[in-house]
């Protein structure tokens, strides 16, 4: 549905990017903007960049950036209309009705045919549990001890044994086979055509949090492999950023998550009364769904496997939750594997004492790593006093070091001015290791950036945004006109009539296109790093005359290549060449 810019901006400013990102990643203030790990790649220093200011968020590292509309976009693969949705609702806007017209319908975007696709699929697989062809799949699932009301409310199926069912089912419907290849339902290759991507597998339906069915794990019956099959990605399915039975925790009435490793784990235990349990989609653990999970609770219990794979899988999950801010403990599930072994032996009560004796995540990679030395001897107990001192420079906070120094010593009798100590030395020969380390600076001339024209343009958008008190001195030099990539100039034409008009929002700019990509790539002009100068302002001057005679010459030298093929382009040139002698010999204060 089609929302007025009016409505459109009303929404974006009343909802602070700070505050709705701070919903999904752990930001830090500097200075004038907030940092924090980047959401859309694994990363380990924080280069996610969100100003409030400018309204807008900006990755250095990968390059994601937009306001507050994209971001939903790209983190929660919304649609934009379904972005202004979520939003309108946080902030209180009522929205109009929608247009359920059948002109309207039939301009429903690909996004919703791949989720209607996928819904379908899933009240197929549904269907055919509870059929003749599905009678090993629900002996398996009632072999499990799941109850029918379980298997209903998970929406558990079965894929039969013949490898063309679900896509001859589809197609009936009105689904072709591109778009069921693109959501993950079906392979499409020259030796056998056209065939389903299950078969002959109990369904796992994955829902996201609006409980939409975005893809599908399947477990094979019998001696098949591989034994868990999940959907590929898609453009509605995001391994990393989504997490199963999220869709029912967000909603249960706890203050933790309990994150375990494979869906008949939640399964079971939904079933035992724990609804606020989760588990990564047949990936490892990510900072994305860790950042998922951060929206509800900042309180995680592991209850991972308890051989060495699980063992292995929960270290690393440990590192990532407390990387995105949050605490992590540990349930000890001896004797039993994994959780759903554990409750269908010992019982519901005998695992919420488990969660009550929880390891605290630290303690458990220590004892975890007290394995590796063998502390009867003094050199092994040396070392392994020296990887807790390690570890222990691992937490930024100093109350929080100080405090974990003090349990830690307290645990393996260390006495706590040693450990401190072994901690403060630890600390400095790291500094002193990346000094040492630092790239030596290159002599000689430095080398032409291969785009530096078009660099130069992005840097003279980013410095206007932050000092827009700068274009009334270059306006004559400097017009739209000037900016050699569509996309440049168009930014640059409503950034200098905003400007104008003493209305400037960064955001505002980027909501004025449509396409996400657009978005992102006009974000990235408001986020260009400016050179790192020193506070004389000679030095700034000098810099900002620079990248405006950068952008006039590589304006002048366009315009002048096209002179036989465009009419218009002598004008532009002679115009330009005569700006640019003028803008040389001219001294623009920064004052």
């Amino acid at each position: 549905m089609y929302y007025p810019e009016e409505l459109v901006e009303e929404i974006r400013m009343k909802n602070d990017i700070v505050d709705v990102i701070s919903g999904y990643v752990r930001l830090q203030r500097k200075g004038s903007s907030h940092f924090g790990l980047c959401p859309f790649h694994n990363e380990k220093s924080p280069s996610f960049s969100v100003s409030r200011n400018k309204q807008m968020y900006y990755c250095f590292g990968c390059g994601a950036g937009g306001n507050v509309f994209t971001f939903l976009m790209e983190y929660e693969h919304d649609t934009f209309q379904e972005a202004v949705r979520a939003l309108a609702e946080r902030a209180g806007v009522k929205l109009p009705e929608a247009d359920d017209s059948p002109e309207a319908r039939q301009k429903e975007s690909r996004r919703a045919r791949l989720l209607s696709a996928s819904k379908e699929a899933a009240k197929y697989y549904y269907y055919l549990l509870r059929r003749q062809e599905g009678e090993q799949g629900m002996k398996y699932l009632t072999g499990r001890m799941l109850s029918k009301e379980t298997i209903h409310k998970f929406g558990l199926g079965f894929a039969s044994k013949y490898s063309n069912d679900l896509t001859r089912y589809l197609k009936q419907k009105g689904y072709e086979d591109e778009l069921l290849q693109e959501a993950g339902l079906c392979t499409i290759d020259e030796k056998h055509g056209t065939h389903d991507k299950f078969w002959n597998r109990v369904m796992f339906p994955i829902q996201d949090g609006n409980h939409r069915v975005i893809g599908f794990g399947g477990r094979v019956m019998g001696e098949g492999t591989p034994k868990y099959l999940n959907s590929p990605e898609t453009p509605i399915f995001d391994k990393s950023r989504n997490l199963y039975g999220l869709n029912f925790a967000r909603s249960a009435r706890e203050d933790n998550m309990i994150l375990c490793e494979g869906y008949m784990d939640v399964i079971a235990m939904h079933q035992a009364g724990f609804g606020q349990a989760v588990a990564s989609l047949g990936t490892a653990f990510t900072q994305g769904q860790a950042g998922l999970i951060r929206r509800y609770t900042k309180n995680v219990y592991l209850s991972y496997d308890s051989d060495g794979a699980g063992v292995k899988a929960a270290l690393r999950a440990i590192g990532i939750l407390r990387e995105c801010g949050m605490s992590g403990r540990v349930i000890h599930l001896e004797p039993y594997k994994d959780p759903d072994e554990f409750i269908k032996n010992l019982g519901t009560e005998e695992f919420r004492g488990r969660m009550e004796q929880a390891e605290n995540s630290f303690l458990f990679e220590l004892r975890i790593l007290e394995r590796d030395f063998d502390l009867s001897d003094p050199d092994g107990k040396t070392r392994f006093q020296q990887e807790i001192a390690r570890k222990l420079c691992g937490f930024s906070e100093a109350a929080e070091r100080e405090n974990y120094i003090e349990a830690v010593a307290e645990k393996y009798h260390m006495g706590y001015e040693n450990l401190r100590s072994l901690v403060v030395n630890h600390a400095a020969r790291e500094a002193l290791a990346a000094r040492g380390n630092r790239p030596v600076k290159a002599t000689g001339k430095k080398s032409a950036s291969k785009d530096g024209g078009r660099w130069a343009q992005r840097l003279l958008l980013t410095w206007l945004s932050e000092e827009p008190r700068l274009y009334d001195k270059i306006r004559k030099y400097i017009t739209p006109g000037d900016f050699t990539i569509d996309l440049y100039r168009e930014v640059a034409e409503r950034l200098f009539e905003a400007i104008e008009q003493g209305s400037l929002q960064p955001a505002a700019i980027i909501s004025q296109f449509e396409e996400e990509q657009q978005q992102r790539e006009a974000a990235a002009l408001f986020h260009t790093k400016l050179p790192e100068l020193a506070r004389d302002k000679k030095e700034r001057e000098k810099a900002f005359h620079d990248i405006l005679v950068r952008v006039k010459t590589y304006s002048y030298e366009y315009d002048s290549a096209r002179m036989g093929s465009d009419l218009d382009a002598l004008s532009r040139a002679v115009a330009g060449k005569k700006a640019l002698e003028e803008l040389k010999k001219t001294h623009i204060s920064l004052d």
